[in-house]
């Protein structure tokens, strides 16, 4: 797959987007939420494989407002620092106006539907979107400061899936609870745990990467969403 940058025009400006398409041309959409590390070739790879799997796949570049073109790896510590220092600086609430814009940018390329995925950040982003935008179905990896968010979980009235990471170093396993406590009730929710995964199991190439729990959690993703959005 080859996908091409595009531009999304939100209410507090314009900002680019990794738009990558599936051989048909098209399909429901994806709205594939970044990492802490912008859209790098980890999230461009994703958005190309979500493509492969018969969706038109679109990343937005979430850090505009701060940094736009944030295009860094989780492979050295300089980088880490750079990207815990975006993630301070990173405003959750206007992420979710600019996922809303990016839903809306992507809907017309499409068979009518709209979903969206996150990872890390991205994983909380797909939490509040799936509460606060016309998302058709969300799904969110390993998400952080979900536990902090909760009061937001009543404007859930679409399908969510979460991923939670059992040994995730950056969600400790009472924050882990408050967050399956809270959603308990929510009959839109589902929530998948890997007891013995770490934070990123997904993330190829990291250092917590898990193949087989990863392809298991994709796997999940995929017929959640062939159900949800076809």
């Amino acid at each position: 797959m080859s996908g091409e940058t595009i531009t999304i025009k939100g209410p507090d400006g314009s900002f680019s987007g990794y738009l990558s398409k599936p051989k048909s041309g098209t399909g429901p959409g994806i709205v594939v939420i970044q990492e802490i590390f912008g859209v790098n070739k980890v999230m461009r790879d994703l958005t190309d494989w979500y493509a492969s799997q018969g969706f038109v796949a679109l990343c937005p570049d979430l850090f505009w407002r701060i940094e736009p073109g944030i295009d860094i790896t989780d492979q050295t510590e300089e980088e880490w620092k750079q990207a815990f220092d975006l993630f301070g600086k990173f405003d959750v609430d206007k992420g979710i106006v600019d996922i809303g814009a990016t839903i809306d940018t992507l809907r017309p390329m499409t068979t009518g539907k709209v979903g969206a995925v996150g990872y890390c950040l991205g994983g909380q982003l797909a939490y509040l979107t799936a509460c606060h935008t016309s998302s058709d179905a969300s799904v969110g990896y390993y998400g952080v400061n979900i536990q902090n968010r909760l009061d937001d979980a009543k404007g859930i009235k679409k399908p969510l899936m979460l991923h939670i990471a059992g040994k995730d170093e950056f969600v400790p396993p009472e924050a882990q609870e408050q967050v399956v406590a809270g959603l308990r009730d929510n009959s839109h929710v589902t929530i998948h745990r890997y007891p013995d995964n770490d934070h990123a199991f997904a993330r190829p190439g990291g250092a917590h990467y898990d193949k087989k729990t990863a392809d298991e959690a994709n796997d999940r993703t995929v017929k959640f969403f062939q159900r949800h959005l076809g």
